[in-house]
């Protein structure tokens, strides 16, 4: 297993007049060979991480999970089987989309003065009764 990470491309988008109206980031698009078919989102979310605020670090033992930071910037710190990995999503990152391995654990972080705004696009789903949770510490990890 691996992280799998990509950088979407953004798109600017304009009025019938021809003038800038905004822009989109296609972030997932099942006809992609990127992720594997039983990796694949099946529920989307919105994370915030408030300003100079860490979320986690926890465990999802069945669950993948595949995030984009879409306003502001994170940092996701990711324990793999050889250590911590950092990767980056966001403004300043082109968007990138990172999914970590089901397994493996995560912790968001934003050192910004700005809130962030990620999408979760998990899979499995997240369920009442498979809640897949699990608290770690990264206690060798320097935030």
């Amino acid at each position: 297993m691996k992280v799998i990470s990509y950088t979407t491309k953004k798109i600017n988008t304009y009025d019938y007049k021809k003038i800038p109206n905004g822009y989109l980031l296609p972030i997932y698009n099942e006809n992609e060979d990127r992720i594997k078919a039983e990796q694949k989102p099946c529920q989307v979310y919105l994370t915030c991480v408030a300003p100079h605020s860490i979320k986690g670090p926890h465990l999802h033992k069945v669950r993948w999970g595949l995030f984009c930071c879409i306003k502001g910037n994170i940092k996701i710190v990711i324990k793999t089987p050889h250590g911590y990995e950092d990767h980056f999503s966001g403004e300043d990152h082109e968007h990138r989309v990172i999914q970590v391995p089901a397994g493996w654990a995560a912790a968001l972080v934003n050192d910004s003065n700005y809130e962030a705004l990620i999408l979760n696009m998990p899979s499995p789903a997240w369920t009442l009764k498979n809640q897949d949770d699990h608290p770690v510490s990264f206690q060798d990890y320097r935030f």
